[in-house]
């Protein structure tokens, strides 16, 4: 696998990452506003892309890359590459590239009680990586519950 800068090219395999969470993000593979912001990300060199030679691409982020408080603005794996290191190898390829301390990242991902927080492993996952739940956010456009997690960077 190899994490790199996403390319225009690479635009149908984020509809299809995205065609595999609508279930707990709502709709986002029609929605203009979705497109607008993985192809700005894409033009603004903030766009990753995990992928295989096996497989395609099997993971993709969106980074909001400006200190001191970074933002995730959107990760997702494949199904079949949850729990085989895709989505860490995003997460430090972009603090690689794109962060610089002192600061945070913050990410808002499901809420405790949101069907989606346990079934995709979000919470776990960020928490593995060293971040910690703080205040609730404004819920996702499905309804469900959303939490803000931070990690300082130093």
């Amino acid at each position: 696998m190899i994490v790199r800068l996403a390319q225009e090219r690479d635009f149908p395999g984020f509809l299809a990452l995205a065609a595999e969470v609508e279930h707990w993000f709502g709709p986002m593979v029609g929605e203009p506003g979705f497109h607008d912001a993985v192809n700005e990300h894409i033009r603004r060199s903030t766009a990753l892309v995990a992928e295989s030679a096996e497989s395609g691409l099997v993971g993709g982020l969106l980074f909001g890359a400006k200190a001191p408080v970074f933002h995730v603005h959107w990760l997702v794996v494949a199904e079949g590459g949850r729990g085989t290191g895709v989505g860490r190898a995003l997460m430090d390829e972009a603090s690689r590239r794109f962060v610089r301390g002192p600061g945070t990242i913050e990410v808002i991902t499901f809420g405790a009680d949101h069907p989606g927080a346990v079934t995709s492993g979000a919470r776990v996952f960020y928490e593995a990586l060293g971040f910690t739940p703080a205040e609730a956010a404004e819920p996702g456009p499905e309804g469900g519950s959303r939490q803000v997690y931070r990690r300082p960077v130093t």
